[in-house]
């Protein structure tokens, strides 16, 4: 061992979700986990043992061998875990999946994963008699990955960083099916809080929300921390080729669910055919990720099969590779409080997007970053003029890019970096 790897602090990462288990969700804490040894700190995880999800992507571990990550994985006697054998879930259908999601609400808080709480703890007592933290480091949602935090600040007195991913009070598509379902995960929240020696947030809209709900919270106690991208991620892969056409091809990467809908750019280009029918073969949509049925029969619905194609579920290097021989970059979401991981690739890929999504802090930092056209999530004729457009800039090579000095505050290096220095100062207090 080495006089470097001697004088690493050892930080307990609690993350539910975290690869093998797929999508954007677990991007973030994957990316801390892979940079943080380079800046004086060896991460532990504590996950979950692989079981039922929408997506598996096992090359997503092969970036963290270099580095020797300890991960440690316990089962969970959560719903996920009656798909264990299965492996991979299909996406439910927006009717089901709001039918689970209130039923979840219902009988769990602060939700469903919180049968994961108890062999978690176990397994992090085990781990502190044997790894002295100086950190805990707890991410959410889940948000019973707060609540095992907490425990573990309060057994061991060690600084708890708690990362919100997403709000938890606020999160969209959260149901409180009584009042006392609102007041007691408020109560947790609040426990997490004042638990905590630093909050972590991914944007300014929900550092507002927090502080606007718990007034005990100074400005400095929440820290903005945004997600962003790996220059890494972004390199040439010789093994993957994907083939290009002569139609203009916009991109989107993930997947659609609750008010997050491709239904308006499905008009739109249904619109857009109809009165230029000469683009059909012009203009193409690549939905790379999961596409439930009910989207994949709205295409045939809409008779755009020939321009419409869906890539299924790809692992992240080819979903890179796909996002890179696009002309244009789609994002799309109908809320102000969800902050997507898949912007920041999207600016780190410097090229043009177009936003269908609300006025707020996603849109301001487009416009802060420059190469978008943001346009409302759900008017048909504005989407369908703003393809129109970027058509045009497509045909004579004019499209604005995003500001590579706006861009570069994304790195996830840096972002690790920044809370490598926040692990120290606290630690240092």
């Amino acid at each position: 061992m080495t006089d470097s790897q001697v004088k690493l602090r050892n930080v307990l990462v609690i993350a539910y979700y975290f690869p093998p288990m797929g999508l954007s969700g677990v991007q973030r804490t994957l990316k801390f986990v892979k940079y943080l040894p380079q800046f004086g700190w060896q991460p532990t995880v504590l996950t979950v043992t692989p079981t039922g999800y929408f997506a598996q992507d096992y090359t997503l571990l092969d970036e963290l061998h270099p580095n020797h990550v300890e991960i440690e994985r316990v089962g969970s006697l959560d719903p996920n875990r009656l798909f264990r054998k299965k492996g991979v879930v299909k996406m439910p259908s927006e009717k089901w999946r709001k039918l689970f999601s209130f039923i979840s609400d219902t009988f769990f808080i602060p939700d469903n994963k919180i049968g994961w709480k108890r062999k978690a703890i176990k397994k992090a007592d085990e781990l502190f008699l044997s790894k002295n933290f100086d950190v805990i480091y707890a991410t959410a949602p889940p948000f019973t990955d707060f609540v095992i935090g907490t425990e573990l600040h309060k057994k061991y007195k060690k600084p708890l960083v708690i990362d919100y991913r997403d709000p938890w009070h606020d999160y969209p598509y959260k149901h409180y099916p009584t009042p006392l379902h609102k007041l007691v995960n408020y109560k947790l929240e609040k426990k997490t809080l004042k638990s905590s020696s630093r909050v972590l947030v991914t944007s300014r809209r929900t550092k507002e929300l927090i502080l606007k709900r718990f007034k005990f919270l100074e400005y400095h106690d929440v820290t903005i921390l945004s997600h962003g991208y790996d220059p890494a991620d972004l390199n040439d892969n010789p093994k993957i080729h994907i083939e290009k056409t002569n139609r203009m091809r916009i991109s989107h990467a993930g997947v659609f669910y609750a008010d997050r809908t491709p239904k308006y750019m499905f008009e739109a280009l249904r619109n857009l055919f109809r009165s230029k029918p000469e683009l059909k073969n012009q203009i193409e949509l690549y939905l790379i990720g999961t596409l439930q049925d009910e989207f994949v029969k709205m295409i045939h619905k809409l008779g755009l099969e020939g321009n419409v194609h869906s890539t299924g579920y790809l692992d992240h290097n080819h979903c890179i590779a796909h996002l890179k021989t696009a002309d244009v970059l789609w994002l799309t979401m109908n809320n102000d409080a969800q902050s997507p991981g898949k912007l920041y690739e999207y600016l780190g890929l410097m090229k043009p997007i177009l936003a269908t999504v609300r006025q707020g802090f996603v849109a301001q930092t487009l416009k802060e970053s420059g190469g978008a056209t943001i346009v409302s999530p759900t008017n048909v004729e504005e989407i369908q003029n703003t393809i129109i457009q970027l058509f045009e800039f497509y045909k004579q090579k004019k499209f604005e890019l995003p500001k590579k000095e706006m861009v570069e505050k994304f790195n996830r290096v840096e972002l690790t970096n920044e809370l490598s220095k926040i692990f120290g100062f606290l630690v240092n207090e």
